[in-house]
């Protein structure tokens, strides 16, 4: 069945999200979240191979992809609990959950603050960072860089930014990033500045459910990869590939993994 679109209500505004529910009955829900500044496009390839395993949901944050744009975002949980009234509104009570960057950053403390609704956590670049790690980020990710201007300069901005992460890996890919980017150049900023205000060292702690870590030699995480893999014995650890762009580039090794580990 063709993957489908549609939006559900929460009490702030809108969320958007994909979805295929075509998955035999009693089949897992899959909860995907995105990194900043892509949406839910970038797990499309994923969703297509694990749809006869799991009814997979894609949902975009609020400030990126087709969602409401947040006024003013005061920390990470503002982001948790409106993703969770989403996937509560959907009809979801327990449900495996994977976050890519930013989105495993949502996912961990998603996991800590709903232990009893996600069964698993699967993250792709967990950024476990002491608080002087976090400040040095900040300082390269939390400016909006490629804000909008008269003469279109931003554009081209993203579009050599996108290339240096690894989006030039396909000119589809790149082109598409570049339109989820240009779109999000606000809730990059906004999604940003809570992360490195989220103390994620303390929160990894504290997750209880099953673990699975996964990140690409090229990713721009990969030099704290195996500071996750050490904190957390109990987890399961996976290299592929992709960059910045894992589940994009390399779908077949991030949906191997998974599934092997959730079996």
């Amino acid at each position: 069945m063709p993957l489908k679109k549609a939006y559900v209500d929460t009490s702030l505004g809108q969320i958007h999200y994909r979805y295929d529910d075509s998955a035999p009955a009693g089949r897992p829900p899959l909860v995907l979240l995105h990194k900043s500044a892509s949406s839910s496009s970038m797990y499309e390839a994923m969703m297509a191979r694990l749809a006869s395993v799991f009814r997979v949901y894609a949902l975009d944050t609020p400030g990126f992809g087709q969602s409401y744009d947040p006024v003013a975002v005061p920390d990470s949980a503002y982001y948790v609990a409106v993703l969770l009234e989403a996937i509560s509104a959907l009809g979801i009570e327990r449900f495996h959950l994977l976050g890519h960057h930013t989105g495993a950053c949502f996912g961990g403390e998603m996991a800590v603050l709903a232990p009893q609704r996600v069964a698993s956590l699967t993250m792709i670049g967990p950024a476990v960072l002491t608080a002087a790690e976090r400040e040095q980020f900040r300082g390269h990710y939390s400016t909006p860089f490629n804000q909008p201007v008269a003469d279109g300069g931003h554009l081209q901005k993203t579009w050599d930014y996108l290339g240096r992460m690894g989006g030039a890996a396909s000119l589809e890919l790149q082109q598409r990033e570049l339109l989820d980017h240009a779109r999000a150049w606000l809730g990059r900023t906004q999604a940003y500045s809570t992360v490195w205000d989220q103390d994620f060292a303390a929160l990894y702690e504290k997750i209880s459910c099953p673990m699975l870590l996964m990140c690409a030699p090229d990713d721009v995480l990969w030099p704290y990869y195996e500071r996750a893999l050490a904190a957390r014995p109990d987890a399961r650890g996976a290299v592929i590939g992709g960059a910045n762009f894992e589940p994009d580039i390399d779908p077949e090794r991030c949906v191997s993994a998974l599934l092997e580990f959730i079996a």
